[in-house]
């Protein structure tokens, strides 16, 4: 490809909208535009690069045995009723009506409609295992789009469904898919970290996330530096706080006594009070399908919302609002309690972070505005219905598997692999007779990566002041050949016209700049959209009888005419080794 015959529209300055590097670079090296907030178009060189993770992603899913088959992105609302996903995923799904009024969705996920085709075409153990994929756009409905495609309205995806005959089966394909992705992730040159994750609305038994470490990511990662756990955030355990939670009794009975304006957990560990955060219980209350529930932690610990939705079954739930608060405990926030004794409506079901299993001597609202108890015991004061762990793990506790103290990074999710269980097909009709002739649900899997958000990873970590530093297995071009004086009589000119054709017809991706710009401007362009390898012909090194090639990063080699094509070829396939 020439320069002039392609679209190439680097900027010298990012837009002001763009947050991060990566999403800066996408820009600025003239790989993508913003239509609106969430919303790209791909240019040549962002399409090319796009199309090579593509590429890469189907030949390792089809090296895994799955097969490639291509679902409507449109999809009637019934089946997402049908799965009850409807109101779990309301906030992230694009509702549209036709000319009928008739409502249907754009889809950002498949399980039902793949449910669905595998409940009319499968009948059978001897049809299984079988596991299907798509590369294909998705929509979501995201309030707040950024990040360029690490956040989009739309996006690419590859998504793969598993259906097996038993969980053990199931094991087997959900670890083919495991496999697949480590291989697709150092194929696209990045270095990921597979770590336990929540299931989120998607559901299921247990999965694993791919994060590729970055300052900028969205995710936080749990992990040890022996490489033996690593967990996001949301499902990551330790073996709790480093200060222990107190276990003395210090009175017969709680002890009520005024704490005037004291609505905080800092404002109760202040003076005149003094009571250290770790000796609190903090008291939540949340709406869960309508009614009130209360989760109880250590003061200095945050509720992780996540492993609570997993608790109660469902990730809709909210807050309690100030006013519902009042009518139930007849206190306002900041004052609440859970001790048996104060509570006006027993009902409410309580929750318990472990930590505070065993706890003595803490301190809890009282339920009336301006007083707290002290002396609390939680086996004796406070009725728990039931103990989980609720609980945001922090750096330096310790590993459960390790023992060694753990550390929190940001990192980027690439791709997400869950283990569904029955869940889809037992409520969609996907059904197999075995061997006995009994009629099963197909044990699924579900296996999902951000095809446009690996791109935008592979540029957030690799890159440098200059620009992107392509790995050559997803490069727009590999080589750039950058004659300085374009006359079509000029004899580097001629000399670019012999290496572009020749590395051409072996396979080489070149693309040549044949603009008549400045060196600098030309240089600078190679540099910041990324080019693996750069060859430039000038005068200077045409009177030497050489070619200068310089390794994107690397410095610049004088070569030789005649040992420029072995050279460029050489590098290339050495690249594409590694």
């Amino acid at each position: 490809m020439r320069w002039t015959q392609t679209l190439i529209p680097t900027l010298r300055e990012a837009p002001a909208d763009a947050e991060i590097l990566s999403h800066k670079l996408l820009l600025r090296a003239g790989l993508l535009r913003k239509l609106a907030g969430g919303v790209y178009t791909f240019l040549p060189l962002g399409l090319r690069s796009l199309r090579k993770v593509e590429q890469i992603v189907r030949e390792e899913m089809d090296r895994a045995g799955a097969v490639e088959v291509l679902m409507p992105a449109l999809q009637p609302p019934d089946i997402w009723q049908q799965s009850g996903r409807y109101e779990s995923a309301r906030d992230v799904l694009f509702k549209v009506r036709d000319s009928a009024n008739r409502e249907w969705l754009l889809g950002p996920t498949h399980e039902e409609v793949i449910t669905l085709l595998a409940a009319a075409e499968i009948n059978s153990y001897r049809q299984l295992p079988k596991n299907f994929y798509q590369i294909q756009v998705k929509f979501r409905d995201e309030i707040r789009p950024r990040f360029g495609l690490m956040r989009a309205r739309e996006f690419i995806m590859k998504d793969a469904y598993s259906f097996d005959v038993s969980d053990e089966a199931a094991q087997v394909s959900y670890q083919k898919m495991y496999d697949a992705y480590t291989r697709i992730f150092a194929r696209c040159g990045l270095k990921t970290l597979p770590v336990e994750a929540d299931t989120g609305v998607i559901g299921g038994k247990f999965s694993h996330e791919f994060m590729v470490p970055a300052e900028t990511g969205e995710n936080e990662v749990v992990y040890c530096d022996t490489g033996n756990y690593a967990a996001n955030l949301e499902k990551a355990t330790s073996q709790g706080p480093i200060t222990p939670t107190p276990a003395v009794s210090a009175g017969a009975a709680p002890e009520r006594f005024p704490t005037p304006g004291v609505v905080t957990i800092e404002a109760l560990a202040s003076a005149p009070y003094n009571v250290a955060a770790h000796q609190q219980i903090k008291t939540l209350i949340h709406v869960v399908e309508g009614k009130l529930v209360i989760a109880l932690l250590r003061g200095d610990d945050q509720l992780n919302e996540a492993k609570f939705a997993g608790r109660l079954g469902t990730a809709t739930f909210r807050a309690a609002t100030a006013e519902e608060i009042l009518e139930a405990t007849g206190a306002h926030p900041g004052s609440l309690g859970a001790v048996t004794s104060t509570r006006t409506k027993p009902e409410i079901k309580v929750f318990a972070d472990e930590v505070l299993r065993g706890a003595r001597g803490m301190t809890t609202g009282a339920n009336e505005d301006g007083f707290h108890l002290r002396h609390v015991d939680m086996e004796r004061d406070i009725r728990v219905d039931e103990w989980a762990d609720l609980r945001t793990v922090r750096a330096g506790e310790l590993c459960v598997s390790t023992g060694q103290p753990l550390k929190i990074r940001r990192a980027i999710e690439v791709g997400h692999v869950f283990k569904l269980g029955t869940k889809y097909s037992e409520k969609l009709g996907a059904l197999f007779l075995d061997e006995a002739g009994a009629r099963k649900p197909a044990v699924m899997g579900c296996y999902g990566i951000g095809v446009t958000r690996t791109l935008q990873a592979v540029i957030e970590q690799c890159n440098d002041k200059d620009g992107i530093l392509w790995p050559m297995s997803v490069a727009p071009y590999q080589v750039c050949i950058t004659p300085l004086n374009v006359a079509a009589d000029n004899p580097g000119m001629k000399l670019a016209e012999t290496l572009y054709a020749e590395l051409t017809a072996r396979g080489v991706e070149v693309i040549l700049d044949d603009r008549d710009e400045r060196p600098g401007v030309k240089f600078k362009d190679a540099d910041l959209v990324g080019f693996p390898l750069r060859v430039s012909i000038g005068e200077k090194s045409l009177a030497k009888g050489e070619v200068e090639i310089k390794p994107r990063g690397g410095g610049v080699t004088p070569v030789k005419i005649e040992d420029a094509l072995p050279r460029v070829l050489g590098l290339v396939q050495e690249s594409e080794a590694r």
